[in-house]
C-alpha cells in the first residue's frame, strides 16, 4: 500500500493497525497531506490546512507509547468551518467572520482532542451552513471528487469532500436541514445527524437552534458509531443537550417503514431503483417492509422554509460589526450596520435573514411563523406514531444524484433537494445516510444514498439497518 493509499482505509482499520504498530500517526496524516497537495487545488474542500498537523501525529504517537490505546487516537479529521478550535481561525465560510480566531473548543472538539483525534484544517462550507451544495461559500465552491463539474452537497460538503478523496480518515460536519447526510448520498459516505440534543451544539456557529446538530461523515457505518459515541452526551454548556438516559431504549426490531407515497414525483427513476433493490437486499437479511403512511411529511419542506429563516435571522442579528468580524464604517450608526451585513454577508444569506424577519414580522408572525410551529408539531407526532409500529423510515436520501455547479441558480429549485432530509430535523429524530450503489450521468457513475431514521435517542437502530446494508 502506497503512502497516499493509506488515507483511504477505514478508521477501524487504521486504528486496528495503530494498535499493532503496523503504522504510526505520522503515517496516516503524510498519506493525508500528501492526497491535499495533489486534489484539494481543484476540489477546494479545504479553507485552511493546519501548520502543526505533523507535531500533533507525533504526540499522539507518544500518547500511544505510553499506552493509550483509545481507538480515535492518532486519527486525522478534517473540521467543518463552523465548529471551534480554540486558537484556530473559525469563519462559517463567511467574509463577515473573516480573521476571527476562536477563544475555546467546541465540545465535540474537546471530546475529539481527549481521544486524541488530530486536526488536519477547516473545510469549506455554505455560508452560515446556507445552502445544499457548497456553492454559497463566500470562497468559492468545493467540488465533487466523483465529477468535479459537479456539487459535493452542502452544507458540510468541504468535509464530506475531502474524505471521499482520502484527504482525511474522518470529517464532522452540522446538519439543519440536511447538510450532513445530503453531501454523504453525494459523495458516497455514511452521514449521521444525532438526535436533537444528543450531541452538544456549544461552540457551534449556529444557524437554526432548534434544527441544528454536529455529527460524523465517514467510510462505514463502523465509523460513524464510533464518532457518535465519542461525542454524544449531556453537556453543562448547551441547555439543550441530552444524557442516555433521556429517552427509553427499544428492543431491536426489524421492520422498516416505507413512504411510497412521498416518491410519486420528483425522484430520478434510477435513484428508485437503487432504492427498491437496497430494501430487498435488507428482506434477504431478514427486515420485514411495510408501507406507512406520513401525510404531513409533505408539508415538511415548507414548514422548514419558515421555521429555519426565522431561527437564522435571530441568530445572525449578533453580526453586526461592533463586537467582532467584519466592521465598516458609514455616516452613522445604522449606515455602519448596513454597510457591514450588505457586504460581509453573501446573497444566500441576505434572503433568509430577510425571509426570517418577515415571517416574524408583527403582521405575519399568525400566518406563517404560528403555522409552521403548529404543522410542526403535528409532523412529530405522526412520526412518533409510525415509529412505534416500525424501527426505522426508509427513503431516497435525495431525490437526485449530485447535479452540475450552477444548475441550479433558481433557489427554489435548489431548497427541493431537501424534500427528504428536513423531517428528521423538524422532529428531533436521528437519521443516518448510507451509500446505496450509483447512477450514471454524463458517463460517470455518481453515488446515490439511502435514509433511514429512527425513534429518539435510537440511534441503535441506525447502525444495526445501516451495517446490514453494508454486508456483501
Amino acid at each position: 500500500m502506497g503512502i497516499s493509499e493509506l488515507a483511504s482505509i477505514s478508521i477501524t482499520e487504521a486504528a486496528r493497525k495503530l494498535g499493532a504498530k503496523e503504522i504510526s500517526a505520522l503515517d496516516l496524516v503524510r498519506a493525508c497531506l500528501k492526497n491535499i497537495e495533489v486534489r484539494d487545488k481543484s476540489l477546494n474542500a479545504y479553507l485552511e490546512v493546519f501548520d502543526d498537523v505533523e507535531a500533533q501525529a507525533k504526540k499522539a504517537d507518544e500518547r500511544r507509547a505510553k499506552g493509550e490505546s483509545h481507538p480515535l487516537l492518532g486519527i486525522p479529521f478534517a473540521i467543518k468551518d463552523n465548529i471551534l478550535i480554540k486558537g484556530r481561525r473559525a469563519g462559517a465560510a463567511s467574509k463577515i467572520l473573516e480573521g476571527y480566531v476562536a477563544s475555546y473548543d467546541a465540545t465535540v472538539i474537546k471530546k475529539l482532542k481527549d481521544a486524541g483525534a488530530i486536526f488536519l484544517g477547516r473545510t469549506n462550507m455554505d455560508e452560515f451552513a446556507h445552502g445544499s451544495s457548497t456553492e454559497n461559500s463566500a470562497y468559492g465552491p468545493t467540488k465533487n471528487p466523483f465529477d468535479e463539474e459537479r456539487v459535493p452537497g452542502g452544507s458540510s460538503g468541504g468535509s464530506a469532500a475531502a474524505l471521499a478523496a482520502h484527504m482525511a480518515l474522518g470529517s464532522l460536519g452540522t446538519d439543519t436541514g440536511g447538510s450532513i447526510r445530503e453531501p454523504a448520498s453525494f459523495c458516497g459516505l455514511v452521514g449521521l445527524k444525532p438526535t436533537y440534543g444528543a450531541v452538544s451544539r456549544s461552540g457551534l456557529i449556529a444557524m437554526g437552534s432548534s434544527l441544528d446538530q454536529a455529527g460524523p461523515l465517514t467510510k462505514t457505518v463502523a465509523d460513524a458509531e464510533l464518532i457518535f459515541n465519542t461525542i454524544k452526551g449531556e453537556d453543562p454548556l448547551d441547555s439543550t443537550s441530552i444524557g442516555e438516559h433521556t429517552y427509553a431504549k427499544k428492543s431491536a426490531g426489524r421492520r422498516i417503514g416505507v413512504p411510497r407515497r412521498l416518491f410519486v414525483e420528483g425522484v430520478d427513476q434510477d435513484v428508485l431503483k437503487n432504492f427498491e433493490t437496497s430494501l430487498e437486499r435488507l428482506k434477504k437479511k431478514g427486515y420485514e417492509i411495510v408501507d406507512i403512511a406520513l401525510p404531513s411529511a409533505s408539508l415538511a419542506l415548507a414548514v422548514y422554509y419558515i421555521v429555519m429563516p426565522a431561527e437564522v435571522s435571530t441568530n445572525l442579528a449578533r453580526f453586526d460589526g461592533v463586537r467582532y468580524g467584519l466592521s465598516l464604517k458609514g455616516t452613522s450608526l445604522y449606515e455602519d450596520y448596513a454597510k457591514t451585513r450588505g457586504e460581509g454577508f453573501g446573497p444566500e444569506v441576505r434572503r433568509r435573514v430577510m425571509l426570517g424577519t418577515y415571517v416574524l414580522s408583527a403582521g405575519y408572525y399568525d400566518a406563517y411563523y404560528g403555522k409552521a410551529t403548529i404543522a410542526r408539531k403535528q409532523l412529530a407526532a405522526e412520526v412518533t406514531r409510525v415509529l412505534e409500529e416500525v424501527d426505522c423510515i426508509a427513503n431516497p436520501t435525495t431525490p437526485t444524484p449530485a447535479f452540475k455547479i450552477g444548475e441550479k441558480s433558481d433557489p427554489l429549485s435548489m431548497y427541493l433537494a431537501d424534500i427528504f432530509t428536513v423531517t428528521a430535523n423538524l422532529t428531533g429524530n436521528p437519521a443516518i445516510s448510507i451509500p446505496m450503489g450509483s447512477v450514471t450521468r454524463d458517463g460517470k457513475e455518481l453515488p446515490v444514498g439511502i435514509q433511514f431514521t429512527a425513534a429518539h435517542g435510537d440511534e441503535a437502530a441506525l447502525f444495526a439497518a445501516g451495517k446490514a446494508l453494508e454486508e456483501k
